[in-house]
């Protein structure tokens, strides 16, 4: 029977418990509305842990105030019930105001410098300042032994751990693998919005990663590259906020060779889409 907490402190002292009789636990992390990804993420924090958290929280301070936070899909019943099914043990559903105990506009705020600032941080200002915020409080309210995030979200992912590599978070930080529908789609509750005409066309994503992967292997330039995504998105409907070719560890390459990620945030209608590759 899965546990539900509204309130930090029965979390607090059953996390306690847990962790007197040495069990380990994990944090999975989320904003609810929960598809087969999320599931995905608790099947894999199981294999790391004894007992497996997921909080869902929709965090006012990681959006930009012309972003869908007043509309963001709010399904708590069918996330428990969903998360019950694949085996987690807890959820912590915080208000805002256990959150952000001195309101949002006065909270201490968190920024991980460089990572931050490129990409989706210079397409979103503040997000992952918001990011960073929610997920250092979750850490401290939690202080799980290991945390699982998506690696859809792969800048988020760095983010996350360049800040508990700084800040010397006692937390293992797993990435778990994309999960895809069977026609390439990454999975993601932004998928919603999606009209049936344009649900066919967000599969132009994952093939234009696809492609980007074929002419970095072909040898193509990044330039080259990074054109041709931009122009086949285009061509589908698309209004690109980039299509481009990056290290790991979300650098500019300097030079050929060696491991690459492709990252594509781009808009479908009123729909914002993101999705990466690594090859």
């Amino acid at each position: 029977m899965i546990q539900t907490f509204n309130e930090l402190g029965a979390l607090r002292a059953q996390i306690a418990q847990w962790k007197g009789e040495g069990l380990r636990v994990a944090l999975v992390p989320t904003m609810g509305n929960l598809h087969g990804g999320h599931h995905a993420l608790i099947t894999l924090a199981k294999q790391y842990a004894d007992k497996v958290v997921a909080s869902i929280f929709v965090n006012p301070t990681q959006f930009g105030p012309n972003e869908d936070f007043s509309r963001y899909p709010r399904t708590p019943e069918a996330d428990v019930a969903g998360l019950e099914q694949v085996g987690c043990d807890a959820v912590w559903l915080p208000s805002v105001e256990a959150m952000y105990p001195l309101g949002v506009d006065k909270t201490t705020q968190m920024h991980a410098p460089g990572v931050s600032e490129v990409l989706e941080g210079a397409s979103r200002p503040g997000h992952f300042d918001g990011v960073c915020t929610v997920v250092a409080r979750l850490f401290l309210q939690v202080q799980p032994d290991v945390a699982v995030f998506g690696r859809k979200d792969y800048q988020q992912l760095a983010v996350i751990k360049q800040m508990v590599a700084e800040l010397s978070f006692p937390i293992q930080i797993v990435g778990a693998e994309i999960v895809r529908d069977e026609d390439g789609l990454a999975k993601s509750s932004r998928n919603q919005y999606l009209s049936a005409e344009q649900r066919p066309l967000a599969t132009t994503l994952h093939r234009t990663l696809l492609g980007m992967r074929e002419g970095y292997v072909a040898g193509q330039t990044r330039t080259q590259i990074e054109a041709e995504a931009t122009a086949a998105l285009q061509a589908a409907g698309f209004q690109v906020d980039y299509a481009v070719l990056r290290t790991p560890e979300l650098a500019e390459p300097t030079f050929d060779g060696g491991g690459r990620v492709a990252l594509i945030a781009a808009r479908l209608g009123t729909t914002r889409l993101i999705d990466n590759l690594e090859f």
